[in-house]
């Protein structure tokens, strides 16, 4: 007959001058070659980022960006160029859906339509002025256009309060779009173009009307 019994080991973990007692469970694991399932990481500091530093959105670039869009006028004094240089999503995309939501008086099924229309409207554009020799990406083209739809924000309940007056409505329309195709026009459009800047600027200006368009429901 065989006979006896067996005893786990009294293993201890040696923790900062403690001794600690190993469950058999414990013990087990470690003689199999499996201890590194009772592994624990330390907390990556990476982990801990707020969540606007997660989804990389800076509020204070986006609203410099916004003034930058507002206030094309070179005489003010700001960095225009970073609304182009330094391209963000979250800006242009917040823009986007304002001007959604204020369109055909809360109408919401023309939110996904003029979504399509910021984005293929921008692809457009990029895919013209990269055949006319310019040198810009297809993120820098998307957040100048999302950005520069501030000033038909801007103009939006102003249309509403002179709405029954048709010259001073359409005055207000006409300078929203100026406005706005200005604004995009003079980021994009660079020196390198020359003699081609009517091609880019003329597409641009009919993109804002197009916004418009949706906006006051013609």
């Amino acid at each position: 007959d065989i006979s006896g019994s067996i005893t786990a080991p009294d293993v201890k973990l040696n923790l900062g001058g403690e001794f600690i007692k190993e469950s058999t469970a414990t013990t087990f694991l470690r003689q199999r070659g499996y201890g590194w399932l009772l592994e624990v990481e330390d907390d990556d500091p990476e982990d801990n980022k707020p969540l606007l530093e997660e989804l990389d959105i800076d509020l204070k670039d986006i609203y410099y960006k916004i003034r930058c869009v507002l206030m094309p006028m070179p005489s003010l004094g700001f960095n225009r160029q970073v609304v182009r240089d330094n391209p963000d999503f979250w800006g242009p995309l917040a823009v986007v859906l304002f001007f959604s939501m204020i369109s055909l008086y809360g109408q919401f099924k023309v939110v996904s339509w003029i979504i399509t229309i910021w984005i293929f409207g921008s692809l457009t554009i990029f895919l013209l002025a990269r055949v006319l020799g310019g040198e810009v990406a297809y993120g820098q083209v998307l957040g100048v256009i999302g950005y520069s739809l501030l000033p038909l924000i801007v103009i939006a309940p102003v249309l509403v309060v002179v709405g029954s007056f048709e010259v001073v409505s359409t005055l207000i329309k006409l300078f929203g779009v100026f406005w706005a195709a200005y604004s995009a026009a003079s980021l994009l459009v660079g020196e390198e173009f020359k003699t081609k800047k009517p091609l880019l600027i003329y597409p641009i200006f009919l993109l804002y009307i197009y916004f418009l368009s949706l906006y006051t429901g013609v």
